[in-house]
């Protein structure tokens, strides 16, 4: 297909898992260190750092608060990847591609390795990462199908007859009313 290498769009789900790990790593790294000095502070904190600031539940947010206000490795990886998430506002790539840059320089001075490796690999998808500035699509869609058809497949553990499984998904997938017409 001519041209396809400039409509491959990254997904923004899997940019931000990837960061996502990072923040994740940098917390379990740091929790190490600081539980050998008896600092329990980030014990029982992974999933407030795993949330996007705003589906974070209201009270969990003092703790998230106090936790930024504390000088951690954690905090500022987290807001490395707070900061990430705006590079899906920009309307123009000129713009983007500028956002992104800045943002791997401070990914790269960070001193922290998780953080440093998905700069690496952003900045080696960093084409196919800003496609979706220009064309604005992703491919949400098609994976929440995927994603239905391989639960379709788990519930019946597998199926041994190729078309009972093309009707099983045709049927769940369909969203189709079975109910008879009342006339």
């Amino acid at each position: 297909m001519p041209g396809a290498a400039g409509k491959i769009v990254h997904d923004r789900s899997h940019i931000v898992k990837h960061v996502s790990e990072a923040v994740d790593r940098v917390r379990k790294q740091e929790r190490r260190e600081l539980t050998v000095q008896k600092n329990f502070r980030l014990k029982g904190t992974k999933f407030l750092w795993l949330y996007r600031e705003e589906n974070l539940p209201d009270k969990h947010r003092p703790a998230l608060e106090a936790l930024r206000a504390a000088n951690l490795k954690v905090a500022k990886v987290w807001a490395m990847k707070k900061s990430l998430n705006d590079v899906w506002k920009h309307l123009g790539t000129g713009w983007a591609r500028r956002f992104v840059k800045r943002w791997l320089v401070w990914a790269n001075k960070s001193d922290l390795a998780p953080m440093r490796k998905v700069g690496e690999m952003i900045q080696r998808h960093l084409e196919n990462i800003l496609t979706f500035c220009r064309h604005r699509i992703t491919n949400g869609v098609p994976e929440k199908l995927n994603s239905k058809i391989m639960a379709i497949k788990r519930k019946a553990c597998g199926y041994r007859n190729r078309d009972h499984f093309k009707t099983a998904i045709y049927f769940f997938c369909g969203e189709l009313d079975l109910y008879p017409v009342s006339s």
